[in-house]
């Protein structure tokens, strides 16, 4: 090729392009970040330029006084707890002795073991995954406040690990937010749940947010970028829009194809312009992929292999790793100039502090799928066994090189080092994801499978097909892998615990019973197999076989572990107290109120946690409120945070129950709401009683859809236990509205449960419904049978509450055998006994219902006068459908009241948002539908949709977006709990 007579490449080097086409964008950037904190998301296609535009902005315009610190995410996920973060903070600074780091400092060990001599000592463990994330992300924060970093720079974002995108949303919901966040991240590749999307709706008032999406460059566009490339020089208009026909204005691969025709010689000059060839001599590559492979197969054999080891490392590398990782291609002299050649030829890039990678991960990919198999195994062992000498370690990266070699022994082992170390971390997500990946590795010998299956946490395990996989490889060693008794036996044992959690009971039961025998190596871990059978879990076993189970683990020889110990002592006295066993009060006794140790610590908050939630189910009401009281101070003093919100949800149950409710509907609907720190399960009570709630100040609609839904989530989510009071509940409120068809249905199941198993003592708030229906239905000796075993099976117990529930029923009889005067005896006796517990609402109804009897009895004034007291004690208590019932028959019989001060209605809020409505608004600005967020509030769709409703009529939108855009800007969405951690990103559509 010539023009002129001369050839245009001696003339001058190609280089690499400017930033071209972003001015908008990068103005936009520099003036958003001179007022922190505010929080960037960028956004584009791969190829689009999002690193470039980063890169620039931090180069030339990062404002005055932040200090900036840049992590990037590797396209090969590693199991490496907040990697990019550690990474990028560990080469900030090499010495952390001078920052005046506090105590807490001491959870970053783990992530940082070459700081250990600088670090406080590692803090006691967490009681849980969550607490333990979240002191160290508050570790992190602090590290970061001591570097005066005001900016994060986190890239490529769509491949972060779970914990990193959990610390980014924990520094965005920051209250007091110091760092500023910028985000780089691919669209089409975030999940629809991913936390990534979170990020916009979680920033506190005074945080601002820009998000950037990048589009591609037009044909001027594409010229500029071109001629940046070309010094400056003027490119044609042909050979503009040409290129850009190809490659739809996408700057990678603009640049990929100039650099490809300029290395071929495809480019040449008419005039004063660049122009390309005629169509017939050219041909440029269709895809990014085929450039990247043209252009370094006209690279020197030592530059391709830097290529290539540069492809198989994947991560950014100091330059002397990748020159030993091309051996054997040539000397040492010869790799270092072939890595100069590949750096020079714009596929590789050095950063200033001598990392090489690759300048796109597009190019990354594209040399390292051309690798030959068998050549990559072997590139891959050879970074492993480079790697190996690294201090401190790099874990996460010899797993992966590893197994990439074919090498699965040491791939075990730096994968198990690496699930150590995010269990460490408390990244249980992490550990999980390895722990089942080298579990369902069907290689793994018997005793390596009984060693990693312990570590597990099994309850993080993601939904029943995770369970079924990691039971199928438990299982698959159980028959093939001849292990030995006692690790069969240990194997058994663990999916015994996968069987728990899929609340297969009886299929558990087997497995336990078959470990049980040759378990006797390990007294401790036969102990909790003990404890398996004997919690009364399931719908086959008898309470009688349980209490057998649990008077064995007595039994246990004390010479374990003083967890242990204590941990046995707690599952019998939960145990026990489940079973409606006295005994267990005497076991509970011993728990103490505290210890030395954080594993003791735990387990004394649990069991105090355990036995305060049974004390309420056996009524004993000031028993609950000490024992809870103490286990929510315990957790409060050792930041056990799920622990404290399960005391708390318990607590609210018995405000409840006590009549202490001022202020408990917020704080039940709190509860319900907190997805961060209570699983379903715990969050079932809170949401009962909101329920309940509801029923007493007369929303009957809203009372049956909140129950409703409560026993839905009880049946799903919890064993037949968890349903009964939520049925109870339900079937009550049914019942007053006359439906005993419905009321026969809810209860069958759970009485049924309870007949079998004999565990009576749960029977409080289901037995009076059902014997009243049963009466109600003329199957008069069914209620009769259905008392006289309740009865017995609370005989002989200290239960007050089930006691007064039997006195209940006992009136109800009564009632319906039409002897008023002595049913009003009973009712009597039955709220005397309600009231000692204390238990005001149940006693208030109780009074009323011995008024009718009096009235029926012709006992006019001793019925008034109970009538009467009844009011006012329901008015006081804010029980407005009961008082105001209680109110019509008293002026039916020419007793002149006065209304309750609250009979005016609900509340009027004028312009401004109902509580309510600000619960629900705060859902839906985090992408929630309204069926998600009925769910979360525990309502009918239909009642969401009419909060929604009224709130855009308020603040005078027409669509969701707006109204979303409308409570961001007014700052309504901001601090409360129940938004935590939410799953959405857009304004969810009504319909879905």
């Amino acid at each position: 090729m010539s023009t002129c007579g001369s050839d245009p490449h001696n003339l001058l080097a190609i280089a690499s392009p400017g930033l071209i086409g972003r001015e908008r964008e990068l103005a936009a950037l520099r003036a958003v970040l001179l007022d922190p904190p505010v929080i960037v998301l960028v956004e584009g296609e791969a190829g689009i330029g999002k690193s470039r535009l980063v890169q620039e902005l931090l180069a030339a315009h990062a404002p005055a006084r932040q200090g900036v610190l840049q992590a990037t995410c590797p396209a090969v996920r590693q199991p490496f707890t907040l990697g990019p973060v550690v990474d990028a903070i560990r080469s900030a600074t090499e010495d952390v002795s001078g920052l005046g780091l506090s105590g807490l400092a001491g959870a970053l060990r783990p992530l940082f073991p070459e700081w250990a001599s600088a670090l406080p000592p590692v803090p006691d463990p967490a009681e849980d995954a969550a607490a333990s994330r979240h002191r160290l992300f508050r570790a992190i924060e602090e590290i970061l406040e001591r570097l005066e970093i005001g900016l994060l720079a986190v890239e490529d974002v769509h491949w972060a690990d779970e914990a990193t995108l959990e610390f980014l949303l924990f520094l965005a919901s920051r209250p007091r937010q110091r760092v500023s966040l910028l985000v780089s991240y691919r669209p089409e590749e975030i999940a629809p749940d991913s936390l990534l999307l979170r990020l916009s709706s979680r920033q506190p008032v005074g945080t601002a947010t820009l998000r950037l999406s990048l589009e591609p460059l037009d044909v001027p566009g594409t010229a500029e970028m071109v001629s940046s490339m070309l010094g400056g020089e003027r490119v044609s208009d042909e050979f503009a829009a040409f290129l850009h026909d190809r490659t739809d204005g996408l700057p990678l691969a603009i640049e990929e194809s100039v650099r490809l025709m300029w290395s071929r010689a495809d480019l040449t000059r008419r005039g004063d312009s660049w122009v390309r060839q005629l169509p017939s001599e050219i041909d440029v590559p269709p895809t990014v992929r085929d450039a990247v492979l043209e252009r370094s197969a006209r690279l020197g054999p030592a530059a391709q292999a830097a290529l290539r080891a540069a492809a198989v490392l994947t991560a950014p590398t100091p330059e002397d790793t990748v020159v030993e990782v091309m051996a054997p291609a040539g000397d040492p002299a010869s790799r270092l100039a072939g890595l100069a050649e590949a750096v020079g030829s714009g596929l590789l890039r050095e950063d200033p502090s001598g990392l090489v990678s690759f300048r796109h991960m597009l190019a990354c990919r594209a040399v390292y799928e051309a690798i030959p198999a068998p050549q990559r195994r072997a590139m891959h062992l050879r970074v492993a066994h480079v790697l190996e000498g690294a201090t401190p370690s790099p874990v996460a990266q010899l797993a992966r090189h590893f197994r990439e070699a074919g090498d699965m022994t040491a791939w075990c082992r730096y994968a198990e080092q690496s699930a150590d170390l995010a269990l460490a971390s408390g990244d249980d997500a992490t550990a999980v994801a390895l722990l089942h990946d080298l579990l369902t590795n069907p290689d793994l010998p018997p005793a390596d499978v009984v060693r990693l299956t312990s570590k597990v946490p099994f309850a993080l395990l993601g939904g029943h097909e995770s369970y079924r996989e990691l039971m199928d490889a438990l299982r698959l060693v159980l028959d093939t892998g001849e292990p030995a008794p006692n690790e069969a036996a240990e194997i058994r044992f663990h999916v015994a615990r996968l069987l728990q959690q899929t609340e297969a009971f009886e299929q558990s039961r087997i497995e336990v019973e078959r470990a049980l025998p040759d378990l006797g190596h390990d007294p401790a871990k036969a102990a909790r197999a003990m404890m398996l059978l004997g919690l009364p879990y399931g719908t086959t076993t008898p309470a009688a076989e349980h209490l057998r189970w649990l008077r064995r683990v007595a039994q246990v020889p004390a010479s374990m572990a003083p967890r242990d110990r204590m941990k046995i002592r707690v599952g019998r006295a939960s145990g026990l107290l489940l079973l409606g066993e006295e005994e267990g009060w005497a076991e509970a006794a011993l728990i103490a109120d505290d210890a030395s140790t954080t594993e003791e610590r735990q387990d004394i908050t649990i069991g105090r946690l355990n036995v305060g939630h049974m004390a309420l189910i056996w009524g004993r009401y000031p028993e609950a409120g000490r024992w809870l009281t103490c286990a929510v101070g315990l957790a409060d003093r050792y930041e056990y945070l799920n622990l404290r919100r399960i005391g708390q949800a318990t607590l609210a149950h018995l405000d409840w129950l006590t009549g202490a409710w001022d202020g408990l509907a917020d704080r039940a609907g709190s509860l319900a709401g907190d997805e961060e720190l209570l699983q379903p399960v715990s969050r079932l009570a809170p949401a009962m009683v909101t329920g309940l709630l509801y029923a007493a100040r007369g929303d009957r609609d809203r009372a049956d859809a909140c129950l409703r839904l409560v026993l839905e989530q009880a049946d799903r989510h919890g064993g037949a236990e968890y349903s009964i009071e939520p049925a109870g509940a339900l079937a009550r409120l049914r019942l007053g509205a006359g439906r005993i068809d419905d009321v026969l249905e809810l209860t069958d199941k759970p009485i049924r449960f309870l007949e079998h198993k004999g565990t009576w003592i749960w029977a409080t708030e289901l037995a009076p419904v059902r014997a009243e229906a049963l009466l109600m239905a003329g199957r008069s000796d069914e209620a009769d049978d259905l008392v006289d075993a309740f009865a017995a099976g609370v005989r002989d117990r200290l239960a007050p509450g089930p006691h007064a529930a039997v006195s209940t029923c006992r009136a109800i009889l009564a009632e319906y055998q039409g002897d008023p005067l002595d049913a009003a005896g009973l009712f009597a006796r039955a709220a005397d006994e309600w009231q000692s517990l204390p238990r005001p609402y149940e006693a208030l109804l109780s009074r009323e219902r011995q008024a009718g009897c009096l009235l029926r009895a012709d006992r006019s004034d001793a019925a008034l006068s109970v009538l009467a007291e009844t009011f006012q004690g329901l008015s006081t208590l804010g029980a407005r459908r009961d008082a105001e019932r209680v109110m019509h028959t008293l002026r039916a019989h020419g007793v002149e009241v006065k209304r309750p001060s609250w009979q005016g209605g609900r509340r009027s809020y004028g312009n401004q948002l109902s509580p309510r409505e600000r619960d629900v608004v705060r859902l839906l600005v985090e992408g929630r539908t309204n069926p998600e967020i009925a769910g979360v509030l525990v309502l009918s769709p239909k009642t969401v949709a009419r909060h929604v409703g009224a709130a855009m009529r308020k603040l005078e939108v027409s669509s969701r977006t707006a109204l979303a855009v409308r409570v961001v800007e007014a700052g309504v969405v901001i601090g409360d709990p129940a938004a935590r951690w939410a799953r959405g990103g857009n304004v969810g559509s009504s319909a879905q």
